[in-house]
């Protein structure tokens, strides 16, 4: 006979986190902001709508990994506890690995004796923009949004932990492109939430041991030509080593604060580029004058944000510079030329027009 304890602290904390991430959706209001914004987003990445106050489903996207298999076992469990919840699974098959749709096929047979309903297994083809991190990960995501969608689910939920925002903090200070590169995932996005965000690794593989459940440890994870597994495998260990135990947790502390900043920034900058824009048939006016007083953090991400918007094109941060000295460093210079967009002074006036000839002329 199992001597197992029947709740285990491991347990008990994923379960908590997953609870936390649950009862809100229950609430109309909540229910009716997440359809606001998803009213938002394209078609393909809309989840089914439903009248507020009606039966939430949620699915798990289950890699059959200690952590999605934590995430889903504990799912399972605190649905069936909460009024008007159902969960559900849905297992993205890659098919870039040996095997790959026999894991699939585990995961999906566990998700089942977990009791989540439905489970939904789908194949995805992975292209090559990107590289093959980034290509898998689009090709995922396009996948869960389409399957969310069609079965109607209001979230999905994602299992990844607080090592894995350490390592992605880790990896936007290795681009160095501002908060935004270091603000990590955020715990809501749109569709998906992640209940794991201050959960460790170590506590998702004791949750599994603890639960006699059989994770899936997928050999690319030791995989170091991938930089995440570097991150994982060797950088982040010998910070452990040299700076002291809690280091990936600090990580993922700043995570939180950078967002926070990041996206008060972005609500103020918004805010001033509604009433500062001045949209005509040739493309767009900034009050330059009126830029001149803002920091450079805001006056920076208006200038990223209107381009962004009227042209669809990501600025950089020299490029950004280049327009800015528009406003701070004018001495009468020619327009600035980015790609498909010329910016140019007039008088106490951005102007920002599209140089791209459209089909046709």
């Amino acid at each position: 006979m199992s001597t197992r304890p029947r709740l285990t602290p491991a347990i008990a904390d994923v379960r908590s986190a997953v609870r936390s991430a649950l009862v809100p959706l229950m609430t109309p209001v909540a229910q009716m902001t997440r359809l606001a914004q998803w009213s938002a987003e394209s078609q393909a990445a809309r989840p089914g709508r439903r009248e507020p106050g009606t039966s939430v489903r949620v699915l798990v996207a289950l890699s059959g990994g200690p952590d999605s298999l934590a995430l889903a076992a504990a799912t399972a469990f605190e649905a069936k506890r909460l009024l008007n919840v159902t969960a559900g699974a849905v297992i993205i098959d890659h098919r870039i690995q040996e095997g790959s749709a026999d894991v699939a096929a585990r995961a999906a047979e566990q998700a089942r004796a977990l009791g989540l309903d439905p489970v939904l297994v789908r194949t995805v083809t992975v292209g090559i923009v990107g590289g093959p991190e980034s290509a898998a990960r689009d090709a995922r995501y396009a996948a869960l949004a389409e399957v969310a969608r069609k079965s109607g689910a209001s979230a999905v939920l994602l299992g990844h932990t607080r090592d894995d925002q350490a390592e992605s903090v880790l990896l936007g200070l290795a681009r160095g492109s501002g908060l935004g590169s270091i603000k990590g995932m955020a715990r809501e996005s749109g569709l998906y939430l992640r209940p794991l965000l201050s959960v460790g690794r170590e506590t998702t593989v004791r949750f599994c041991a603890d639960s006699g459940l059989e994770p899936w440890l997928d050999p690319q994870n030791d995989d170091v030509r991938f930089a995440r597994v570097r991150v994982r495998k060797i950088v982040l260990p010998m910070l452990e080593r040299e700076l002291g135990p809690g280091f990936a947790e600090a990580l993922a502390r700043t995570a939180d604060l950078a967002r926070e900043d990041t996206d008060a920034l972005d609500r103020f900058a918004a805010d001033q580029l509604e009433e500062l824009a001045d949209h005509a048939e040739a493309g767009i006016s900034l009050a330059a004058r009126a830029l001149e007083h803002d920091p450079p953090a805001l006056r920076q991400r208006i200038i990223r944000a209107t381009v962004l918007a009227e042209f669809g094109v990501s600025l950089s941060r020299s490029q950004t510079l280049e327009v800015s000295r528009l406003v701070t460093d004018w001495h009468g210079q020619s327009a600035v030329a980015l790609p498909g967009i010329s910016v140019e002074r007039v008088g106490g006036l951005l102007h920002f027009r599209s140089t791209r000839t459209e089909p046709g002329r």
